[in-house]
């Protein structure tokens, strides 16, 4: 059962992923929420939000503060912090390889470490096709340990007619599993 907070403090770690449309969509229907949202990215993080989307993380909406990948004394390495719950959007396969391993590579893997030990919620927006056995064992493994994979997979079953609408789709359901509540998110009736 999901319980809905009224206030949270999520961090966000982006990674060199393709789709960064998802993250776009993901802050832009937490505008409005009583949330704080802190985040991490890495280089080709960087990278990849300029080529795909033309922005630079500081420009991204909701997030109100951005830690140095490279920085292991931030806040956030430490299990004293006070975030609530973590999602990697979108998360590489090399990320998914660090947390599976418990590797503190960067301040991405070292958060998610102590969102794990700490047990907090996790969520890997994971993005790769296909998988090889590789990827499936660290799902697996990560899913053991208390993560939530959550594919960057849209539905369809609300028809969406554009990219945007779908990535919107995905979106409600990152933010479901974060236990937020979005207004007017569209569900399936039956």
């Amino acid at each position: 059962m999901i319980t809905y907070q009224q206030k949270q403090k999520i961090l966000l770690g982006v990674t060199g992923a393709t789709g960064m449309l998802f993250l776009s969509s993901f802050l832009d229907s937490l505008t409005g929420l009583d949330v704080t949202v802190h985040g991490v990215c890495s280089a080709s993080g960087r990278d990849v939000l300029k080529m795909e989307q033309g922005v630079s993380p500081e420009k991204l909406p909701v997030v109100s503060r951005w830690f140095d990948h490279e920085d292991l004394s931030a806040p956030p390495a430490s299990g004293s912090s006070d975030y609530s719950s973590m999602v990697v959007l979108p998360c590489t396969m090399g990320t998914l390889a660090a947390i599976a391993g418990g590797l503190s590579i960067n301040l991405i893997h070292r958060a998610a470490d102590v969102i794990l030990k700490e047990r907090k919620r996790l969520v890997l927006a994971v993005r790769e096709t296909p998988f090889n056995r590789t990827h499936l064992q660290n799902m697996l493994t990560v899913h053991d340990a208390g993560a939530i994979i959550c594919p960057t997979m849209p539905s369809y079953y609300l028809q969406p007619k554009t990219l945007d609408e779908a990535a919107q789709s995905y979106s409600w359901r990152l933010a479901d599993q974060l236990c937020l509540d979005i207004p007017n998110r569209k569900r399936w009736k039956s």
